[in-house]
């Protein structure tokens, strides 16, 4: 089995969230408080990373403590970010913090005066020696007080619970080391070590009949293939070898790109799809589906790739767990993810993580956070996916590999969504 190193990351995780406001407080006209009557927000930061927006519920109970398994905001570190954060910064801010500002969540108008948000107080950790050390560690649990009623004189008013973690989340990078229509090889990244892992193989030709794939497979390999691609995109696949030349996953379209009624690009009515499979351990030459990519085009100022990706059940079912959808600016491109932590924040649903790639006995939601990244370039630029994948989630080569064949299909799918009416450069195989 080829040996896989990873490289050092932390989670810093920020969840239990509450806010507890004193009854003399809530009984205060004069204080505006009124505010409290719907949920507060708050605003995450940390030094180098963008700002995290995220709401607390009230606790009105004094006995109620929020849920400690809760996760509201997550930020993943690689060993230079610790190290950047652990250096003093400028004179008027030596120190680098954990911030968290809260807000009353009350926004619109009165009387038809526009009404601004109050901040009603702020909690500070300062990032210290023991981001570095690479261990479990939890720094802070509880409630603290963040601010004071002013109104009553000075006694203490809101009160925030929250639980500040720290945990090792060891990665897995990989780079494709050229375009994935050229059948780049695919090498894992460890400092400056490059160490090869797989093969890409890109093909958009009839497979033949001796091709497990062939079952699935749809494509046409026809003189006028080009032609056709310029009215619809279709027969693309990417296999994965492992370096034996064994093929250990595959991507291949089973719903060809088309433009919709009416325009010329892929729009959300009638996507493309990709069906990612991988090897059948009991029956040889056999392949099982693992997951769907959809990918349309989203027109607006700067367009955008939307990709939406579903875990499927080895079930007779056919049950379809969503796991991600992302959009990626179609200009500059950009990074898809699954990220249980963040899709749940942001959709309107849980979503469940797979305990590795290959595992699909539990579809209903179980601890998660981050599972993979992938980041891509935009159309017409030379695209190396770049691809992280959470160590707890690979148990073998084999499920890394499926995770390449999806950065394969997310990648591809920029291409596969530009618009139709664009002319093809001669001599150029790629431009569609």
């Amino acid at each position: 089995m080829t040996k896989m190193d990873p490289q050092a990351f932390i989670r810093l995780s920020i969840g239990s969230l509450g806010l507890r406001i004193p009854g003399s407080a809530l009984k205060s006209s004069k204080t505006g408080i009124r505010a409290f009557s719907s949920p507060c927000s708050c605003e995450i930061r940390l030094r180098g990373f963008p700002v995290q927006t995220t709401s607390i519920p009230l606790v009105s109970s004094p006995e109620a403590t929020p849920d400690i398994h809760s996760i509201a905001s997550s930020f993943y570190l690689e060993d230079s970010d610790v190290k950047a954060l652990l250096t003093p910064g400028c004179f008027y801010n030596p120190h680098a913090y954990l911030e968290i500002a809260v807000f009353t969540g009350w926004k619109g108008s009165h009387c038809g005066v526009g009404v601004k948000r109050q901040q009603i107080g702020t909690f500070k950790l300062e990032v210290g020696p023991e981001w570095g050390q690479g261990k479990p560690v939890i720094l802070f649990n509880g409630w603290i007080g963040i601010g004071k009623n002013k109104h009553e004189g000075g006694k203490p008013g809101a009160e925030l619970h929250l639980r500040v973690q720290l945990d090792p989340d060891p990665r897995y990078v990989f780079q494709f080391e050229d375009v994935t229509m050229l059948s780049p090889q695919i090498v894992q990244l460890r400092g400056s070590i490059k160490q090869p892992i797989f093969s890409c193989e890109f093909s958009r030709d009839r497979v033949a009949k001796v091709d497990p794939l062939g079952t699935y497979w749809t494509g046409s390999a026809d003189s006028s293939e080009i032609e056709t691609e310029r009215r619809e995109r279709k027969g693309w696949k990417v296999k994965i070898h492992d370096l034996s030349g064994s093929a250990v996953a595959a991507a291949f379209i089973t719903t060809p790109f088309v433009p919709s009624t009416g325009c010329d690009w892929v729009a959300k009515s009638n996507p493309g799809a990709w069906l990612i499979v991988r090897p059948d351990i009991c029956r040889p030459e056999s392949w099982l589906p693992w997951g769907k990519l959809e990918a349309w085009r989203e027109r607006g100022i700067r367009d955008s790739i939307c990709c939406r990706f579903h875990l499927l059940s080895e079930a007779q079912d056919g049950a379809e767990v969503l796991m991600s959808e992302i959009l990626i600016s179609a200009e500059k491109g950009g990074e898809f993810f699954i990220d249980t932590d963040r899709q749940m924040r942001q959709g309107p649903t849980p979503i469940p993580s797979p305990q590795s790639s290959g595992d699909f006995s539990a579809l209903s939601p179980i601890a998660g956070g981050f599972v993979m990244s992938c980041r891509v370039q935009g159309e017409g630029k030379s695209s190396k996916p770049l691809v992280q994948l959470a160590m707890r989630h690979v148990t073998c080569v084999e499920d890394a590999a499926i995770f390449m064949a999806l950065a394969a299909a997310v990648d591809l799918s920029i291409e596969a969504c530009k618009p139709f009416r664009r002319k093809i450069r001669i001599g150029s195989r790629h431009s569609l």
